[in-house]
């Protein structure tokens, strides 16, 4: 078994080392240096395991203690096995693994209405008291906008709302639809600090309880309304639609029907932005181990499966934004801040449950870092004017909204 496990690895992992510890060998794989982290198994099974699927059981060994890391963390040892695999020619019985779930993506998908609130409640619904844990004060979780290297993630999130509010162009008294708006973040500060009027939709019971608490106590009902309701049985028409981070949950075969309503609320002079994580090498199929854990029915779209359903909608795309690394130093933020917390989570949620969680921010962290996941943000108009001809609006605008915002102030009272 040691010697078809070494084979095994050796064939994924050419660059860096890993010490392998079972339980009747010890050997290195890698080029030879010396190695950053080292891992043990705990029987034969575990191993078996990993070489006929690892793209999903690595995740279920280290959830169960199949594996454990012996030196280095789980991110020290995803970071060897994510820059080698972007570049490993894979074993064939992998790469049709891969194939036969490219295939059966949309099966995975099917995100009617129901399968939709489903998959939500799935991972929103933990209770807040876990993103408590590791959030920024205002409970951002998408992306954060890095936008000087002394950034931390309160700043970098503070930095994100001011670049989207800024894309959007936001006026007073706009009617804006925020879809997916999570615990009402976003919506609070376009209302507190643009003057909007906000209607957020979630499919989350428990975020939209924080949300409409958040408003009250900010003392913003009158300007951000939070509802459960999915976004195709919204009524318009709105000034502005905001999305970040939803569009991961709509799946392939509904693109077209998500943009055509978006196209269909947007009044005639208005402005969308669609924030989405995306990859940069094309269609693909979500980790088995992610789907069944953390995200169900979700997919992380190429720009290409995007555009054409844009386009079909009628939508003219006024602006692309790839933004690279970001999410990487978010990610970075949250592991670290879950690590600092890690006691109470345990005591929430039990060892299992914190295993799952470690595996999950590391491996998105090495996803973004070394494996060609990006957030495009799309601005999308109906009118080619809709939008000013250079994008020297968009600094101007940070700029204004940064000079005028009461926070932290307003914003803890609307926390």
């Amino acid at each position: 078994m040691e010697t078809l496990l070494r084979i095994f690895l050796n064939e994924i992992i050419k660059q860096g080392a890993v010490d392998i510890e079972t339980p009747h060998a010890a050997f290195r794989v890698g080029d030879g240096g010396k190695p950053a982290c080292a891992i043990r198994f705990a029987n034969d099974r575990a191993a078996i395991s990993l070489m006929r699927d690892p793209e999903f059981a690595f995740g279920e060994l280290y959830m169960s203690g199949g594996i454990d890391v012996m030196q280095g963390t789980i991110y020290d040892v995803l970071a060897v096995i994510t820059r080698n695999i972007s570049v490993a020619t894979l074993p064939k019985w992998i790469r049709m693994l891969r194939h036969a779930r490219n295939k059966l993506r949309r099966l995975k998908q099917r995100n009617d209405l129901r399968r939709a609130r489903s998959n939500v409640e799935h991972h929103y619904d933990i209770g807040e008291e876990l993103y408590n844990l590791f959030l920024d004060e205002d409970l951002q979780y998408s992306c954060g906008y890095f936008d000087s290297s002394s950034a931390d993630l309160e700043d970098a999130q503070k930095a994100k709302r001011r670049h989207i509010a800024a894309k959007l162009l936001v006026e007073p008294n706009d009617q804006i639809l925020d879809i997916g708006c999570g615990w009402g973040g976003l919506g609070l500060y376009l209302a507190q600090c643009c003057g909007a009027r906000v209607t957020g939709v979630t499919l989350s019971p428990r975020q939209l309880e924080v949300a409409r608490e958040r408003a009250r106590k900010g003392r913003l009902i009158e300007r951000a309304s939070f509802r459960l309701e999915d976004y195709r049985n919204v009524t318009g028409p709105f000034d502005r639609i905001v999305s970040i981070g939803m569009f991961e949950h709509v799946g392939v075969d509904f693109y077209d029907a998500y943009f055509v309503k978006v196209a269909d609320l947007l009044n005639e002079t208005g402005v969308a932005l669609i924030s989405t994580i995306g990859r940069l090498d094309g269609p693909g199929a979500t980790n088995p181990w992610i789907t069944k854990h953390i995200f169900p029915g979700g997919y992380i779209p190429a720009l290409s499966e995007i555009v054409p359903s844009v386009e079909r909608a009628g939508l003219i795309i006024t602006d692309i934004e790839v933004l690279r690394l970001h999410y990487a130093e978010t990610l970075a933020h949250w592991r670290a801040r879950f690590a600092a917390r890690r006691d109470e989570a345990k005591i929430l949620y039990g060892e299992r449950f914190c295993r799952m969680w470690e595996f999950y921010l590391a491996g998105s962290e090495c996803a973004f870092r070394f494996d060609r996941e990006v957030v495009f943000q799309l601005q999308l108009a109906k009118k080619i004017d809709a939008i000013p001809i250079t994008r020297d609006y968009i600094g101007l605008r940070e700029a204004e909204l940064r000079a005028s915002e009461s926070a932290p102030e307003a914003l803890r009272a609307a926390s």
